[in-house]
């Protein structure tokens, strides 16, 4: 009578430990039939466990990656040893909404996802339990990185008068574009060009007019510019422009 009041607490507390995890956890059948459908499942889908309990999987939610997921799941069966997959591989198994308040520029929650299989006494599986792991926050950090990285980067290539190339980033693209016409012989021509008279206007109506003359000619030089083109502040009123497969002609 002890023990089997100690295995019912015991019992009772794995059921506990299993609704309150902070994961989402998925009991299917090797027929996908849903054995176990957790809080964190009810919460984030609407759907109570009740209602899934024995129904299949697929029928229920039809936007799930079938192919794939069977493929996954019968693996695991057949081997018997877990399978992982990152949000990277893939951004979520189920397509849930996104409430976190901090990361809640991202529309869905973005999953690492874990398929065990559930070994019984016998050695044998018949069931399979999927673990859904919420890394939107994770992922919404790492984005907010590389987008900073990307801006400093940017910063860095830029000038900020005229919003082109700055000169040490637009010698190594014409460095890197001399390296291929060398060894493919593309043609290719660099214009250089500058504002005539440009101390006369720095002189007479301050540098601030001659900054505002330089931003206009900048902004014509950007506006003419192809996709291919790659144009730079040399220095001062100068300015470069490398014209890709581009004869002297055409330039």
């Amino acid at each position: 009578m002890e023990a089997a009041l100690e295995q019912m607490k015991e019992f009772h507390w794995l059921m506990d430990m299993v609704q309150t995890v902070d994961v989402g956890l998925v009991v299917i059948d090797e027929q996908f039939n849903v054995k176990v459908w957790n809080s964190f499942m009810e919460s984030h889908s609407g759907v109570s466990s009740d209602k899934l309990r024995n129904k299949n999987l697929f029928e229920e939610f039809k936007d799930l990656p079938e192919d794939w997921l069977r493929q996954k799941v019968n693996t695991v069966f057949a081997l018997k040893n877990r399978s992982f997959m990152t949000w990277e591989q893939r951004p979520y198994l189920f397509q849930f909404p996104n409430y976190r308040p901090i990361t809640g520029t991202e529309k869905f929650m973005y999953q690492n996802i874990t398929i065990s299989p559930l070994v019984s006494l016998d050695g044998s599986v018949n069931q399979a339990v999927i673990i859904i792991y919420d890394v939107t926050d994770i992922v919404a950090n790492r984005k907010a990185l590389e987008k900073a990285n990307d801006e400093l980067q940017m910063l860095s290539r830029t000038d900020r008068l005229t919003e082109l190339y700055n000169r040490g980033y637009w010698e190594e693209c014409l460095v890197r574009e001399y390296a291929r016409y060398t060894r493919y012989k593309t043609e290719c021509s660099v214009v250089m060009l500058d504002i005539d008279h440009f101390k006369k206007v720095n002189d007479t109506y301050g540098h601030q007019a001659g900054d505002a003359v330089i931003r206009k000619v900048s902004s014509l030089v950007r506006d003419n510019l192809r996709k291919t083109d790659i144009a730079g502040r040399y220095g001062g009123e100068e300015f470069g422009v490398i014209l890709q497969n581009t004869d002297s002609d055409s330039a």
